[in-house]
């Protein structure tokens, strides 16, 4: 009995030497199992390119109303925020002189008028000569443009809308004084807006007009306005070698005011691109690389060339072809050659530490 129950015991003792030696003094798993990663297949993609820009919005048409002449307000025939059509009064100025002084100038080109028509007659009837007529002829027409520089004078006294927009925030009350230069109110045509922008000189071949524009404004978040290029300034600014580029867009519901900062971003005609989520890419000085996976499973550095990165993306220019698989997710723990599986990177990093020796153990049984 003794004799066998130290055989049984030395047979345990063996086993458990063995388990031991396959889960390894850590309780990490087997080199064969792989690192668990998450891969991809590289694939030709259809990709926008897109500028980045950013401008002021500006009324297509803007003035700030001011008087010709100095003279009190009569009355104001509009309220702040009103809008008006081209050509409506907006202010009336006090002009009882001037309108004194207009019937007096039509007066004296009726009488005028009256001794022109009647020397005619006179001259026909060789009463009186050629020259005299002349001279009437002169005065008719002296007091005929007498009456329309009256008219004009009462017309500056009239203050209309040039265009048909919004008028900003009133500045005058009726029996106030205005003289040329005093601000009336602000009139802007927002029907339609500019916004100008600046683009680096080494991007003007991709910009032409007619271009599709996409705007967004922080008091709209996530908004996009449509707009497109009306206009690429003739020259480069020397100082900074950028161009000013200058959009249009529709603002019917009269959301962009002037004066709003505007993030432009110019679209660029769709192309076939490779490209690849951003997180794959490594730098290490100044070398770029990714792992590419062999068939066999392993890992190899690729390096690669990069083009444009935009919303997370890079695009390979360089290094890679489509169908290659790449690893996207876990490339921190891969070296050239190491075996990988696919798998959720997460779970592995959440798994505790103490439950790998307990799988191993449970495999021993």
């Amino acid at each position: 009995m003794y004799v066998r129950g130290a055989a049984l015991l030395g047979c345990m003792a063996l086993l458990a030497a063995c388990g031991g030696s396959e889960t390894g003094a850590s309780g990490a798993p087997p080199a064969a199992a792989g690192v668990p990663v998450t891969t991809s297949v590289v694939a030709a993609t259809s990709w926008n390119d897109s500028l980045q820009g950013l401008g002021t919005a500006k009324a297509r048409e803007s003035v700030t109303l001011t008087a010709k002449v100095s003279e009190t307000v009569d009355r104001v025939h509009f309220d702040s925020g009103d809008e008006v059509q081209a050509g409506q009064v907006l202010i009336t100025l006090s002009g009882n002189q001037q309108q004194a002084t207009l019937q007096s100038a039509e007066a004296s080109a009726r009488d005028a008028d009256r001794q022109y028509i009647r020397g005619n007659e006179l001259v026909q009837a060789q009463l009186i000569s050629r020259a005299s007529v002349d001279t009437l002829r002169a005065n008719r027409d002296t007091t005929r443009a007498r009456v329309a520089e009256m008219r004009a004078n009462i017309g500056d006294r009239t203050i209309r809308a040039p265009f048909a927009g919004v008028l900003g925030l009133r500045q005058v009350s009726p029996g106030a004084l205005v003289t040329p230069g005093t601000s009336i109110a602000t009139l802007d045509d927002i029907g339609m807006v500019f916004v100008d922008f600046q683009l680096p000189e080494t991007q003007l071949a991709r910009v032409s007009v007619g271009q599709r524009l996409f705007g967004r404004i922080a008091a709209f978040p996530g908004r996009d306005f449509d707009g497109e290029v009306q206009t690429i300034d003739a020259r480069i600014d020397p100082q900074s070698r950028a161009v000013t580029v200058r959009g249009i867009f529709a603002n019917a519901d009269r959301t962009l005011r002037p004066g709003m900062l505007v993030q432009v971003r110019l679209q660029q005609q769709a192309r076939q691109a490779l490209m690849i989520p951003e997180i794959a890419v490594i730098q290490v000085g100044r070398d770029t690389f990714v792992y590419r996976v062999r068939e066999d499973e392993t890992v190899e550095q690729a390096p690669v060339a990069i083009g444009v990165r935009a919303e997370g993306m890079a695009e390979i220019t360089e290094g890679l072809e489509p169908g290659q698989r790449i690893v996207v997710d876990g490339t921190g723990k891969l070296r050239p050659g190491m075996r990988i599986t696919e798998g959720s990177v997460q779970e592995a990093k959440s798994q505790p530490a103490d439950e790998a020796p307990a799988a191993g153990a449970g495999g021993a049984q």
